[in-house]
């Protein structure tokens, strides 16, 4: 070593080190060995090591010789205890320099070693080791599999305890947890969570305590370690630090602050509130003061940065408007909230004015935005937002909101169409994407907002004549698709499933309000076809009624206008759809015990009870679209006979109690009655031989007693 510290050149070193790589491929015996690899080590400490020379110690010495010393006992007389095994760690650090060598095998059977370094006590001997270990795990961590396997070998919880603890190289620490996180987040939190929230406490509590710019600097590294899941609120620990988070983010918000301070408070804000919506913010005054203040900030940030000639050249602007973006979403679901509200009414109505300019100024973005720009993820994020505005405020911006429809369907259109995956810029969402189908599918959250929209005129006009028909049916067909692709049964209540009820929605309304449109374009022809498979498949299978609902209303409603067309002309889909409707309807109700009196009452079926909220209406709407469909499908009162309906419905009706059977239902009921009456003499013979007349009169049935009554 001392000739080596010695030598006067880069030039003399060099030739040292070769010399002692010389020596360790010839040593006679391990003293020898031992000493030039003092010297080589050194060399390694020194940094004197380039890329070739590294290779040729790896290739005089391999793994073996490391492997020994990581496991050799007492080392020399006068040297350190931990010699041996400093010396194994340095050379592996040399070796991990290349990246070939650290996702080799023989280096990653050694995090359980690296890892017990990092939590053993350090004293003076051994930093140089934990320097080495933490080269190690950087350098594996930078290879494909080196993720994977420091969080299946339990390094994540290692770094924890060293950051938590204070250890030497605790910063070191804490960079390579941001690095593991960033890459494998989710089975992170579920092999560690517990180390994780010590991490998250130990954070939240040097947040809430310091009163100097590390508070700004830990609103850079907090965002995370904020789980998605599990739910911090779901932990007693985890409710501490969010309330210690609530507390420094109040403090400094409530503060003046400068952009660079408050945009890394408004992303933390936006981080937790895409984790845990509102339920950070505690109920009462100050909670809901903070909530309006901080969706306040979100309105203002919005309308300084998108009403700018250029307001996205500044350095990570698109980054802090789009976390504006989450909290302003929060704040239009806290104006709507009736339970427990965070938000007083006079609170309410001071930030759906502020919302209301900020949505101008995000419009005023979109009509400025060029065709090649469509790609940027900031657009996305910006028509996501938009979106959520719309689908719960029709009467604000309506006149901007109809200006921009065709950009809107326009753009809809392409990313359905290309299905692309746009850059990583970060979009926080308070609803998942999960099965959605596409990387970026912007038709799913301007839905609702079009659902509104085609009730009236002037929007549907041009909702109409930009296309939007069949883009929603090309849509309804994919997302369909992506429902039903697992072949055992279909997956539980997803966006997918959200987004074929709002399809649904907006085809009944064009139904309802064009029903030329529905004759003329070929689009619904194919939307039938679809329909008429569809409801067979979805009817037998549980949780997914409401979605039974809309197709079984809207087929019939649909098939009233297009009974005409082949497809509804007898054929097999048409029959089996139409059973299937039948079923539907018929299942909705039947007798229970009415509490206050000894006899039946008509009751909701208990299959229908937890959705009937959902399903009402459109139960009434598809009784009503099946009476009008019977006139016009000759062989449609035999599918009413075969299901055994009338029985079943005379049963019913003679049961229960009069009086609870609303007219409403009694109307319902009566429609479809007459109209099979009077297609069906098989339908009007059922009717008679179960006291049809009787209960006619008994419930004020008079279109019905004059039906049968008729020769």
């Amino acid at each position: 070593p001392t000739c080596l510290a010695m030598a006067s050149d880069a030039g003399d070193r060099t030739a040292t080190l070769k010399r002692c790589l010389g020596v360790l491929r010839d040593a006679r015996n391990d003293s020898e060995q031992f000493a030039a690899l003092l010297l080589v080590t050194k060399a390694v400490r020194a940094g004197e090591v380039d890329a070739k020379t590294r290779r040729q110690i790896f290739d005089a010495i391999g793994f073996t010789f490391p492997n020994r010393l990581l496991t050799s006992g007492k080392p020399p007389a006068g040297c350190p205890e931990h010699t041996f095994r400093a010396l194994g760690l340095t050379l592996l650090a040399c070796f991990c320099t290349d990246p070939e060598l650290a996702g080799h095998s023989q280096i990653l059977n050694k995090i359980p070693t690296f890892n017990d370094i990092l939590v053993s006590p350090c004293n003076p001997d051994t930093t140089t080791m934990i320097d080495d270990v933490y080269q190690c795990l950087s350098a594996v961590m930078a290879t494909a599999r080196g993720p994977r396997e420091l969080v299946a070998k339990g390094t994540v919880s290692a770094l924890c305890q060293a950051y938590v603890n204070c250890s030497y190289g605790s910063d070191r620490a804490l960079t390579l947890l941001l690095g593991l996180l960033a890459i494998a987040e989710a089975r992170c939190w579920q092999r560690d969570a517990p180390h994780l929230l010590a991490v998250l406490s130990k954070l939240s509590d040097d947040f809430l305590k310091t009163e100097d710019m590390t508070k700004f600097e830990l609103c850079e590294v907090l965002p995370h370690f904020i789980p998605l899941s599990p739910p911090l609120t779901q932990d007693s620990q985890g409710c501490e630090c969010l309330h210690r988070l609530y507390k420094g983010l109040a403090n400094i918000l409530g503060s003046k602050l400068s952009q660079l301070q408050r945009d890394p408070a408004l992303k933390l804000a936006a981080c937790l509130v895409q984790a845990c919506g509102s339920e950070w913010i505690p109920p009462g005054s100050a909670g809901s003061k903070f909530l309006a203040l901080l969706v306040n900030l979100a309105c203002v940030e919005v309308r300084l940065t998108l009403e700018e000639p250029d307001p996205l050249e500044a350095e990570g602007k698109r980054e802090v408007v789009t976390a504006c973006y989450v909290l302003i979403e929060m704040g239009i679901q806290e104006c709507l909230r009736e339970e427990k509200p965070l938000l007083e009414e006079v609170q309410k109505m001071q930030l759906m004015r502020i919302m209301e300019e900020a949505f101008g100024a995000v419009i005023f973005y979109l009509r400025q935005v060029k065709q090649e720009e469509l790609q940027d993820p900031f657009i996305f994020a910006s028509v996501r937002i938009l979106g959520a505005w719309m689908a719960e405020e029709t009467s604000c911006l309506k006149q901007e909101i109809c200006e921009l429809l065709p950009f809107l369907v326009h753009y809809a259109k392409k990313r359905f169409k290309e299905g692309s995956p746009a850059a990583s810029l970060p979009q926080p969402e308070l609803v998942s994407t999960e099965g959605s189908g596409l990387p970026q599918d912007a038709l799913r959250f301007l839905l609702p907002g079009f659902c509104h929209l085609t009730a009236e005129d002037r929007p549907r006009d041009i909702l109409i004549s930009e296309g939007a028909t069949a883009l929603l049916c090309e849509y309804f067909l994919h997302q369909w698709e992506v429902l039903t692709s697992k072949p055992t049964s279909l997956t539980p209540l997803t966006s997918t499933e959200m987004s074929l009820q709002t399809a649904c929605g907006i085809f009944l309304n064009l139904v309802v309000t064009v029903p030329d449109l529905i004759r003329r374009d070929k689009t619904f022809s194919s939307l039938m076809d679809i329909l008429l498979k569809s409801l067979p498949l979805l009817l037998p299978q549980k949780d997914h009624l409401v979605l039974a609902a809309n197709i079984a209303t809207l087929g019939l409603m649909m098939a009233r206008i297009l009974a005409s067309a082949a497809v509804l002309q007898g054929t097999q889909s048409a029959k089996e759809f139409f059973r299937a409707a039948i079923r539907f309807l018929s299942q909705a109700h039947t007798a229970q015990a009415d509490p206050g009196s000894d006899g039946l009452a008509v009751a909701v079926s208990p299959a229908y009870v937890t959705a009937w909220a959902d399903v009402r209406e459109l139960w009434f709407l598809g009784m009503q679209a099946l009476a009008g469909c019977v006139p016009l499908f000759p062989w449609l009162p035999q599918a009413v006979l075969q299901a055994r309906w009338l029985e079943g419905l005379s049963e019913l009706l003679t049961r229960v109690a009069p009086a609870s059977v609303d007219f409403e239902l009694i109307a319902a009921f009566q429609g479809v009655l007459v109209e099979l009456a009077r297609a069906s003499k098989p339908c009007r013979d059922v009717i008679l031989s179960h006291h049809g007349g009787e209960w006619a009169n008994l419930y004020g049935m008079a279109a019905l007693e004059q039906c049968l009554s008729e020769q």
